[in-house]
C-alpha cells in the first residue's frame, strides 16, 4: 500500500503544481509565463523522483506504468492499482485547485490549439521522447537517483516548453483527465487519453532496439573471451 500511496501523493503534487501554474498564470495576468509553466512541470517531477522514487518508482503517469509493463520491467498485477492511484491523485489535485481558485482557466485542462489530429500526433511524439528517456535512465521499474531525476525532469520541461502551445504538452492521461472532468471541459479529451499510451508503446519499441544494440556491443567476442580466460589462467599460475 505504501507504493500506491506514494503514487497518489506524487501525482497529486504533479497535477497541483503543474496545472496550478496554469491557473496562477491566468489569475496573475501572465506572471508565470509559458516557460515558467513548463519549468514547473519539470521541477515538480524532479522533486517527486527524489521524494518517492525509492518507494514506488515515481511513475506518476499511467503511460509510464504501461511502458514499464510492456518492457517486462513491472508486474502486471500492479498496473491497475498504480493507474488508479495516479488517477485518484490527479482528481484530488484538480478538486483542491477548484476549491481554491474556482474554475479558472478550466483548471489547466489541455486543449488543442489547432486540429485535434495535429495535437494527437504531437502528443505521441512528445510522450515517446519522455518515456524513452525514462526507460533508458530508470533502474528496473524505478525512476530514482540524481541523474535520472535531472534527465526526466529536463525532458518533461523540454517537451512542455515546445509542445505546450500546440497540444498542451500533457503526455499523461491522468494529468489531462482530472482537470477536464472537474472543470467540465471535455473538448478533445480522447486525444490526451489515447496519444500518450500510443507514444509509450512507440518508446518501448525504440528502447528495445537500442537496448539490444547496447547488449551486443557490450558482449565480448568469443576470441576476446578466450583471451581473457587465458590471461586469467596465466595470472593464477604466476601467483
Amino acid at each position: 500500500m505504501n507504493k500506491f500511496a506514494a503514487e497518489f501523493i506524487g501525482t497529486f503534487a504533479l497535477v497541483f503544481a503543474g496545472t496550478g501554474a496554469v491557473v496562477v498564470n491566468q489569475v496573475s495576468d501572465g506572471a508565470i509565463t509559458h516557460v515558467g509553466i513548463a519549468l514547473t512541470f519539470g521541477l515538480v517531477v524532479l522533486a517527486m523522483i527524489y521524494a518517492i522514487g525509492e518507494v514506488s518508482g515515481a511513475h506518476l503517469n499511467p503511460a509510464v506504468t504501461l511502458a514499464f509493463f510492456m518492457a517486462r520491467r513491472f508486474p502486471g498485477k500492479s498496473v491497475l492499482p498504480y493507474m488508479l492511484s495516479q488517477t485518484a491523485g490527479a482528481f484530488a489535485a484538480s478538486g483542491a485547485m477548484r476549491s481554491i481558485f474556482g474554475n479558472v482557466a478550466d483548471l489547466g485542462t489541455t486543449l488543442p490549439a489547432g486540429l485535434p489530429i495535429q495535437s494527437f500526433a504531437l502528443e505521441i511524439v512528445l510522450t515517446a521522447f519522455l518515456v524513452f528517456v525514462i526507460l533508458c535512465v530508470a533502474t528496473g521499474s524505478k525512476e530514482q537517483g540524481l541523474m535520472a531525476g535531472i534527465a526526466i525532469g529536463a525532458t518533461l520541461a523540454l517537451d512542455a516548453m515546445f509542445g505546450g502551445p500546440i497540444s498542451g504538452g500533457s503526455m499523461n492521461p491522468a494529468r489531462s483527465l482530472a482537470p477536464a472532468v472537474v472543470s467540465g471541459n471535455l473538448t478533445s479529451l480522447w486525444v490526451y487519453l489515447t496519444a500518450p499510451l500510443v507514444g509509450a508503446a512507440v518508446a518501448v519499441g525504440c528502447w528495445r532496439v537500442t537496448s539490444a544494440r547496447r547488449q551486443v556491443e557490450n558482449t565480448p567476442s568469443p576470441a576476446a573471451a578466450d583471451a581473457s580466460d587465458e590471461m586469467t589462467v596465466r595470472r593464477r599460475l604466476a601467483a
